[in-house]
């Protein structure tokens, strides 16, 4: 049998993502006729395959919430424990912005006393740096040494290594951020940066739908906002946040 080349493996990977291949079968044949090489990569290839799966769940599971009559909070809130269990992390928090202030809204650790009460401003720490540069921010150890940081002694994730964030985004407007964060030191993967970015679009979209009551999007007329051109986010809002 020939050996499974890089080539092949990444062409098996792209069948098997798009339902041409059950992974259980790259399992049940693994094995007679294939070298060493070919077995690591089939292995790596299984494990890229899980983490796809698993990444693909968490979305689908998201959006299924967000046709879900839960509150708000109640969405959130299993959100961020979705993103824990996906990421492996100590923690998950969602900031929301209230006026020029970034307000802790969701938790995945025991913070009752401090949803709604835990504030920054923008700008402020890396969470409120996330906010402000609308960027993407991991550091895999010492984040509290960063020169950005700022402690917020309520807070005792503060004194965790790694830190992972993302702007939550709506009708292209930050609108919030979201942090992973571990205590030990973490190299985050492509794929948690992938799941967290995403996430952070599935929340801003969230947070527009939940501002819709439920007569608003049975009396839309959604045939006339297509026709007419709608934008999901229009040009001269794009401008005015690139602008802010």
């Amino acid at each position: 049998m020939r050996s499974l080349t890089a080539e092949g493996a990444a062409g098996l990977l792209s069948m098997v993502v798009a339902g041409g291949i059950p992974a259980q079968s790259i399992r049940r044949h693994r094995g007679a006729g294939w070298d060493n090489g070919s077995v690591t990569r089939a292995r790596e290839l299984e494990d890229r395959i899980h983490r796809l799966e698993h990444q693909l769940a968490v979305f689908q599971r998201i959006s299924r919430l967000m046709v879900r009559e839960l509150s708000l909070a109640e969405t959130l809130h299993a959100i961020v424990k979705l993103v824990q269990e996906f990421t492996g992390c100590d923690a998950c928090f969602i900031y929301l912005l209230d006026g020029e202030d970034l307000v802790l809204c969701a938790s995945s650790r025991p913070h009752p006393a401090h949803i709604g009460r835990v504030r920054m401003h923008i700008g402020e720490g890396l969470t409120g740096w996330v906010a402000r540069e609308r960027k993407l921010l991991a550091i895999s150890a010492e984040a509290y040494k960063d020169p950005r940081f700022k402690s917020f002694s309520d807070l005792p994730e503060d004194s965790y290594e790694a830190f992972l964030s993302a702007p939550v985004i709506a009708r292209n407007r930050v609108v919030g951020v979201i942090n992973v964060q571990h205590r030990m030191p973490h190299r985050h993967t492509g794929a948690e940066m992938e799941l967290l970015t995403t996430v952070g679009e599935q929340v801003g979209c969230l947070l527009v739908v939940a501002r819709m009551p439920a007569s608003m999007v049975e009396q839309a007329n959604h045939v006339e906002l297509v026709c007419s051109h709608g934008h999901i986010a229009r040009p001269d809002e794009a401008l005015s946040e690139r602008a802010g």
